[in-house]
């Protein structure tokens, strides 16, 4: 059943990866991958939010959360095309812009991936208390 939820998982999240390609211009912004950036931005806060508030849940099947995370998260985001996209502003001799898209996506996935966490621990520690 696992290998049935990261295949789903992965179809769906592929898909959403693309239609969002679709709805965020494909021109960079001052040599910016904007589009991967965003992507990657929403998958990691996505992911945070995942981990705090379900994939340690038991009561939810590990097939969907194994999914939800590896699955869905894990084609959505594109680590393989920031990385080509780095080396291209390299080869092109975009240096700076090469340097600020590899501090905005690690630092930038950080603190995505707090805030999704942080919002996920919240929604958790709020459903806790209305449940006493």
């Amino acid at each position: 059943m696992i290998y049935f939820g990261i295949g789903l998982g992965g179809i769906i999240g592929a898909l959403l990866r693309y239609g969002l390609s679709l709805a965020i211009p494909a021109v960079s912004v001052a040599h910016f991958p904007l589009a991967t950036w965003i992507t990657n931005m929403m998958g990691c806060c996505a992911l945070g939010w995942l981990s705090a508030r379900i994939i340690h849940n038991a009561q939810i099947p590990l097939w969907i959360r194994t999914g939800l995370g590896t699955g869905v998260i894990g084609s959505f985001t594109t680590f393989s095309t920031f990385s080509v996209e780095v080396v291209r502003l390299l080869h092109a001799d975009l240096w700076m812009p090469a340097l600020f898209y590899l501090l905005a996506s690690a630092w930038g996935g950080w603190l995505s991936a707090w805030l999704g966490w942080r919002m996920g621990a919240l929604q958790k520690e709020k459903k806790a208390v209305e449940t006493t």
